[in-house]
């Protein structure tokens, strides 16, 4: 499993459930193939997510049989949202609600306790990186990209020269709360959607599994008078949209060709913003079947608004390996980190 005397970077993924860990060569190999989860205990408290977080990592070696001297890095992704440095919003967040969690440096208390530099992404921005970097391979420092991140809320990253555009208080790539033009994409008699930031009109208004609970079901089921759905909890009915999708059920259908309708306004956006090599789709909405994930993706091509020239050049494509994205992207920013510092001097004799 171990690369003989190799150094090696260590990925951790936090979840609201689980930690996923991977183990990256400084040559660029990963030494785990699947998701290799443990339970993340951030319901318990920071102190008990750190060291869930350290049994993470020491899993990971042991199941890699690489020696604990060999690691020169970690990286570190949690859900948002969080500075640049790994510091929990002072709101708290979803996954990170107790109030000992706000304003929390997660990042530095696992520096701490691994005795190990630590790098930091939140989980779209990492996704975004493992996307990039996956895709352009030996090119992506030369390339730039995109991504949207459709799960409960919408994440996703600007990638630029293979680099995630962090920004000045680390809320740069926050696409869910871009506000989007709503004219020809609600239907008739539709409500503004809003957002559980306070927003109304953004993209994770529309484009995520909240934004179906809140505003697109309600509205559908209006239009589909007696359809199943009707009679599921809001929450739980969400959650059966995409299989039945899937299957295509036109109240669902409807619900997607909105989402893509955002998600393809918000590249039309990037577009003139960034205009980037790739735009990549991923999350719970394209973990599906091929023929939806594929319609899917068009869907959003179709209404992202592109000149003649970047159209010639653009890559449309989905996120790979979503559940491994996360640990994979951080890894890949923990292994920049490491290269970008100066090389140690050799010592002389000894």
């Amino acid at each position: 499993m171990g690369s003989a005397g190799v150094p090696v970077v260590v990925g951790l993924d936090n979840g609201g459930t689980s930690n996923n860990a991977t183990v990256l060569t400084v040559d660029g190999r990963f030494l785990v193939d699947g998701l290799m989860e443990t339970p993340s205990q951030v319901q318990a408290g920071p102190e008990s997510a750190i060291e869930a977080l350290a049994r993470a990592f020491d899993g990971a070696l042991a199941a890699t049989g690489v020696p604990r001297g060999l690691v020169r890095a970690v990286g570190l992704d949690t859900p948002g949202p969080a500075s640049a440095t790994g510091v929990i919003s002072s709101r708290g967040s979803t996954n990170f609600s107790q109030p000992a969690w706000r304003g929390y440096d997660v990042r530095g208390a696992l520096e701490r306790r691994l005795g190990l530099p630590v790098a930091y992404l939140n989980d779209g921005n990492a996704a975004a990186l493992y996307a990039h970097h996956t895709y352009f391979g030996t090119d992506a420092m030369r390339r730039s990209s995109v991504s949207a991140i459709v799960g409960t809320g919408l994440g996703g990253g600007v990638v630029e020269g293979g680099r995630v555009i962090a920004g000045a208080a680390g809320m740069a790539g926050e696409l869910g709360h871009v506000h989007l033009p709503m004219d020809g994409l609600l239907g008739p008699g539709q409500a503004q959607p809003t957002c559980a930031c306070g927003f109304t009109g953004d993209a994770e208004s529309v484009a995520s599994l909240t934004g179906i609970a809140r505003n697109l079901l309600p509205y559908w089921l209006t239009r589909f008078p007696g359809h199943p759905l009707a009679a599921e909890p809001p929450q739980r009915a969400a959650k059966l949209v995409r299989g039945l999708g899937e299957r295509g059920d036109p109240l669902a259908r409807e619900i997607f060709i909105q989402q893509a309708m955002a998600i393809g306004r918000l590249f039309t956006l990037a577009a003139n913003f960034t205009d980037p090599d790739a735009y990549f789709v991923g999350g719970g909405v394209v973990e599906a079947a091929p023929e939806f994930r594929d319609w899917f993706l068009a869907t959003v091509r179709e209404h992202t608004v592109l000149r003649a020239e970047q159209a010639a050049v653009a890559t449309f494509a989905l996120v790979p390996d979503r559940d491994m994205a996360g640990a994979r992207g951080v890894a890949i920013a923990a292994l920049e980190a490491l290269r970008a510092e100066p090389a140690p001097q050799p010592l002389v004799g000894g």
